[in-house]
């Protein structure tokens, strides 16, 4: 995979001679959390402010994935970047990469991904936290956005594997709420139909535990589109829920 920049933010990171791998490798950073040592090698996140711009910088190595494609590994990053592009062709609001590249030096292989920052957006765990504060308004828009979202995703022939609060990322604007995911890495295409579509809906609705019925059915009516089937989706739902729970 070649070293990839998006259109859009070359002229900015060349300002700052950070356009190339070495470049933002080399740059001197805090990482803002610890970094994550789970797959052998490590993975961290910085945030980077140019100005007029704001980007998230994640520097890693031999922090790997295996798949049947790769089966002796690939960068985490290196699956995530696909991800991110698969998404931005099939419409599917998201986080946007704005420099992607990978290197492989004496005992290591290393990847950056950068992606443009989310500012202005709240996670859902956010507004889950103040649930109670929101009024009805705020409360059905956020329902709508989480169900359209949903909705595009599936209808785009994709399951995100990790659909949860923390990475649905919400903005209020006159019009109501609008949202958009990040953590693409584990995104797969929707192999087994209405079963993957539950399996993907079911970690939301278990993690936001302050909806109520009513407002599970207002999500599953935007999901759904015409509304039609609710008690069969929310029958699958609630069994699916009760054995991850006795698990």
């Amino acid at each position: 995979m070649s070293d990839f920049i998006a259109a859009e933010d070359r002229a900015l990171l060349e300002r700052h001679g950070l356009a190339d791998y070495d470049a933002l490798w080399a740059l001197k950073l805090v990482a803002v959390d610890e970094p994550n040592t789970e797959r052998g090698g490590w993975s961290s996140v910085y945030r980077l402010d140019l100005g007029e711009a704001a980007y998230y910088l994640k520097r890693q190595s031999n922090h790997l994935t295996r798949s049947l494609r790769h089966p002796l590994g690939e960068p985490t990053f290196a699956r995530e970047f696909r991800n991110i592009r698969r998404y931005t062709e099939l419409a599917i609001p998201a986080l946007q990469a704005a420099f992607f590249a990978q290197r492989r030096v004496p005992g290591e292989w290393r990847a950056i991904l950068l992606t443009r920052a989310l500012d202005g957006w709240q996670d859902l765990d956010h507004w889950l936290s103040r649930w109670s504060q929101l009024g009805d308004a705020a409360r059905s828009s956020i329902l709508r956005a989480c169900g359209e979202l949903a909705r595009r995703l599936h209808g785009a022939g994709q399951m995100h594997g990790c659909f949860y609060p923390k990475h649905i990322f919400l903005r209020e604007a006159e019009s109501g709420f609008s949202a958009q995911l990040i953590d693409l890495e584990k995104t797969r295409p929707l192999l087994f139909g209405e079963r993957d579509r539950v399996k993907d809906l079911e970690p939301l609705l278990r993690r936001a535990s302050v909806w109520n019925e009513s407002e599970v059915r207002q999500l599953l009516i935007a999901y759904l589109g015409d509304g039609g089937g609710i008690e069969r989706w929310s029958q699958r739902l609630g069994a699916r829920r009760r054995y991850k729970e006795a698990r």
